[in-house]
C-alpha cells in the first residue's frame, strides 16, 4: 500500500472576484509521478506556491506526512545577489548543507572549536561528497563557473542553478514548475534520465509533452476550477479528456432542450405558486446554470488564408558572424522554398537566436547579403517581444492591429472570434492586460503576431510559458498555415508536429541541414553514435591484438620504477593507517587534528595514482 505524502481537501483560492479553483481535493502518494496540466491563468503556479507554503489560500486543508522532505523549483527563483553560484546551491539545503556550513565556520575560527565532533559527523553524513555532486549536476546543466556572482547570471542560468539546488537536496517529494524552460535538448534528456532513475515522488507543471510522457505516469488537469485525474500518459489523457468534454457537451445540449420547455412554463405560471411549483422553479435556476455554460471544444479548424507569397522568398548568401572566438555563421548560404517549415535546434550558446535576429535585420552579419522577396510579410514572435500597454483591454490590443482576419473564400473572423479560438473567453477579452497571468500575456502576444496575417512566420521559443492546450491550438494553426515557417524550440513534440526539416546548430559555425523532424534526427544521431563507438572499438581491438603479438619488455628504467613503486605504496598505506588510528584515538591536539585531516585526502590520491601506474607496469612484466 503506497504511503500518503500529501492530502489536499476542499482547497479554494481567489483574487478578488476571480476564483482560480474551488473545493479542489487530491492526494499524492509515495512513488507517484504526476504531471499537472491547465490552461494559462487557471492557477497552476499559484497552486504550487500554495503547496510549498509561499502563498496563502481562502479555505481547505493541506496535510503533508510528518518529516517529509519537500523540494520546490519555482518558475522564477530568487537568490541574494551577493552569493556565488556555489553558495546559492548551499543557500537552501538539507541538514548536510548546515553541517558543511558549521565545518567551514569552525575552520575559520581560531582554535577550531568542536572540529573533532564535526569531522566524525562529516564522515557519517558523507558530506565530503556533497560539493562534488553539486558540481557534477551544475556541469550537466552547463554551469561551470562556480564562483560567478548570482547577480551576473541570466534568467535561464539562474533557473538551472535553482534546479541543481533542488536536485542535490535529494527530497522525498519534488514539486517542479516548468523545469525544462531554459534547458537545451541535451539537458532535457539528461534530466529525464535523472528523474526516471531516482525514487522521487513528484508533482510537476510542464508544457514539454515528451518530457511529461517519459517522467510521469499520471496526469492531473485543472479545468473550470475543478481537478480531474487520468492514470496514464499524455496520449491516454487526450483520449479520456475528449470523452469527458463530449459528455459535458451532451449534458449542456440536453439541458438547453429542457431549458426551453421550462422557460415557457416559467413565463406562463402566476407569481403565487404552491410548494411543488416553487420546487420546480428552484430546479429551473439550477438547469439554467448548466444550459448557459459556455463550452468551446474547438472542433472548427482555423484555416487562415495567409497573404499571397511569391516564388522568390528569402535568400541568405555567404553569411559570416562571430563574437571574438565564438563563430555563429561561417559562409552560410540558404534559399527558402515556398511553404517551407523549418525547425532550428542546437545547444544554448550555438547562435540560434542570433541567426534569427540577423535574418530579421535586428543584427548585422559581419559579411554576406540577405535578399528578401517583395511579397514577404514577416510575423516575428521573439523572446523579448512581450510589450503591451497594461492599461488596455485585451480586445483593444488585437483590434488595434486588425478588426478581422481573412479565412479565404469570403469567410472571415472578427478579432473577438480569433481571440476565442486562442482560448480568451468573451469575459477575458474585456479584462485589462495587467490582470493577465504571464502565460496569458504570452498567448495574447502570439495573437498580435498572427493577427497581422503574415506569410512568413518566425517563432523564437514560442513554447516557453505557453500551456499545453494553447500549444495544441498553435500546432493546428501552423499545420494549416499557407506560408513559410521557421521555429526555434526545445519542445521536441511541437517540432515533430510542425516542421519538415531541421537546421542543426552544432556550434562554431557548424550548421547541418537534416531532412526530417526532431525524433527522426534523434534516432539517426543515436545510430551514428553507436556506429562510431563500434568503429572505435574495432580500432581498439586491432591495437590490442597488435600489442599482444608484439608484447614489449620493461626497460631497465621501468623495472627500477616498478620496484620503487612497490616500496612507496607500502609506506603510503602504512602512513594512512597510522593517521586513521590517530584520528580515532581522541588524543590529538586541535593543531594535530587539523594537520592530519588535511593530509588524509592527499594520501588517498597518491595511493590511487601510484597503484594505477604499478598496474600499468605489471601488465608488461
Amino acid at each position: 500500500m503506497p504511503v500518503p505524502y500529501l492530502q489536499v481537501d476542499g482547497l479554494t483560492k481567489s483574487f478578488g472576484d476571480l476564483v482560480l479553483f474551488e473545493k479542489l481535493s487530491f492526494g499524492v502518494a509515495e512513488g507517484q509521478r504526476i504531471g499537472l496540466i491547465a490552461k494559462n491563468g487557471s492557477g497552476k503556479t499559484t497552486l504550487l506556491n500554495i503547496l510549498s507554503g509561499k502563498e496563502g489560500y481562502d479555505e481547505g486543508s493541506i496535510i503533508y506526512r510528518r518529516d517529509l522532505k519537500v523540494g520546490y523549483l519555482e518558475q522564477d527563483p530568487q537568490y541574494p545577489e551577493e552569493l556565488t553560484v556555489l553558495e546559492a546551491c548551499f543557500h537552501q539545503g538539507t541538514s548536510i548543507v548546515q553541517l558543511i556550513k558549521e565545518y567551514e565556520k569552525c575552520m575559520e575560527t581560531d582554535g577550531n572549536p568542536g572540529l573533532e565532533e564535526l569531522l566524525t559527523r562529516m564522515e557519517q553524513e558523507k558530506a565530503w561528497d556533497y560539493e562534488r555532486k553539486i558540481k557534477q549536476i551544475l556541469s550537466q546543466l552547463k554551469i561551470r563557473n562556480y564562483n560567478q556572482p548570482i547577480k551576473n547570471l541570466s534568467g535561464g542560468q539562474l533557473k538551472r542553478v535553482a534546479l541543481a539546488n533542488v536536485l542535490i537536496s535529494e527530497p522525498d517529494f519534488l514539486i517542479l514548475d516548468e523545469p525544462t524552460n531554459h534547458l537545451d535538448l541535451d539537458m532535457i534528456e539528461w534530466l529525464e534520465d535523472y528523474l526516471q532513475k531516482g525514487k522521487l515522488s513528484l508533482l510537476m507543471v510542464t508544457h514539454d509533452r515528451y518530457f511529461l510522457d517519459r517522467v510521469c505516469s499520471e496526469i492531473y488537469e485543472i479545468d473550470r476550477k475543478q481537478i480531474y485525474s487520468y492514470k496514464g500518459n499524455y496520449a491516454y489523457y487526450l483520449e479520456k479528456r475528449q470523452e469527458r468534454l463530449d459528455a459535458i457537451n451532451v449534458e449542456i445540449e440536453r439541458a438547453n432542450n429542457l431549458y426551453r420547455t421550462e422557460l415557457e412554463w416559467m413565463r406562463r405560471m402566476p407569481q403565487a405558486r404552491g410548494h411543488k411549483a416553487r420546487y420546480r422553479e428552484e430546479a429551473f435556476y439550477d438547469l439554467e446554470k448548466v444550459a448557459k455554460q459556455r463550452f468551446d471544444n474547438r472542433n472548427v479548424k482555423l484555416d487562415v488564408k495567409a497573404s499571397y507569397i511569391g516564388s522568390k522568398i528569402f535568400e541568405a548568401n555567404h553569411l559570416y558572424k562571430s563574437f571574438g572566438d565564438l563563430k555563429i555563421l561561417e559562409d552560410f548560404s540558404y534559399i527558402f522554398a515556398r511553404y517551407e517549415k523549418m525547425g532550428i535546434v542546437g545547444n544554448n550558446g550555438t547562435g540560434k537566436s542570433t541567426f534569427i535576429k540577423i535574418l530579421m535585420g535586428e543584427q548585422k552579419a559581419d559579411r554576406g547579403t540577405i535578399d528578401i522577396g517583395e511579397t514577404v510579410r514577416f510575423g516575428y514572435y521573439s523572446q523579448e517581444g512581450l510589450q503591451f500597454d497594461e492599461q488596455m483591454k485585451v480586445i483593444d490590443v488585437v483590434q488595434d492591429i486588425a478588426e478581422v482576419i481573412e479565412l479565404g473564400g469570403g469567410r472571415r473572423l472578427t478579432a473577438s472570434q480569433f481571440l476565442q479560438h486562442f482560448l480568451f473567453s468573451p469575459e477575458q477579452q474585456h479584462n485589462y492586460v495587467y490582470k493577465l497571468s504571464g502565460g496569458e500575456k504570452r498567448r495574447l502576444y502570439l495573437c498580435t503576431v498572427l493577427m497581422k496575417n503574415p506569410n512568413f512566420l518566425i517563432l523564437d521559443e514560442p513554447t516557453n510559458d505557453l500551456d499545453i492546450i494553447t500549444l495544441q491550438v498553435l500546432e493546428e494553426y501552423l499545420q494549416n498555415f499557407k506560408g513559410c515557417v521557421i521555429v526555434v524550440s526545445h519542445d521536441r513534440y511541437f517540432m515533430d508536429k510542425v516542421v519538415d526539416h531541421l537546421l542543426v546548430f552544432n556550434g562554431q559555425g557548424d550548421i547541418r541541414d537534416f531532412p526530417g523532424n526532431y525524433t527522426q534526427y534523434r534516432d539517426w544521431k543515436e545510430v551514428k553514435v553507436q556506429m562510431d563507438k563500434e568503429q572505435e572499438r574495432a580500432k581498439e581491438d586491432k591495437t590490442v591484438r597488435v600489442r599482444l603479438n608484439e608484447k614489449r619488455k620493461l626497460s631497465f628504467k621501468e623495472k627500477k620504477e616498478f620496484e620503487e613503486l612497490e616500496i612507496l605504496i607500502t609506506h603510503l598505506e602504512e602512513e594512512k593507517a597510522e593517521i586513521e588510528a590517530a584520528l580515532c584515538s581522541g588524543e590529538l591536539s586541535i593543531e594535530e587534528l587539523t594537520e592530519k585531516s588535511k593530509r588524509l585526502p592527499i594520501l588517498n590520491e597518491l595511493i590511487d595514482e601510484k597503484t594505477f601506474r604499478w598496474l600499468e607496469l605489471s601488465e608488461l612484466m
